[in-house]
């Protein structure tokens, strides 16, 4: 599991970029499946978990096809990776 978090300039044009281009790029790199949640303190912040393997998820970061799908996604600044600190079993 990854998850990011990030501020877009526009969520609809975030959503829209993400369900289209940004689906067939995360499948083509192993994501098998996502999803969004949008931060209920700043409407401009998501938080997206994927279901990916972290060296799937390293090889999309690298594909050169990346940045102009993130422009696409109007973002105020690049997504950071929430790293976990712990895990539990329930």
């Amino acid at each position: 599991m990854i998850v990011t978090v990030a501020k877009v300039e526009d969520f609809d044009q975030f959503l829209k970029t993400f369900a289209t281009a940004g689906v067939e790029k995360r499948r083509e790199h192993g994501c098998r499946g996502s999803r969004v949640f949008r931060d209920p303190d700043d409407p401009d912040k998501v938080w997206v978990v994927f279901d990916w393997d972290i060296e799937d998820y390293e090889g999309f970061l690298a594909d050169p096809d990346i940045p102009a799908i993130a422009r696409q996604l109007a973002l105020k600044e690049p997504p950071v990776e929430a790293k976990p600190v712990a895990q539990y079993d329930a």
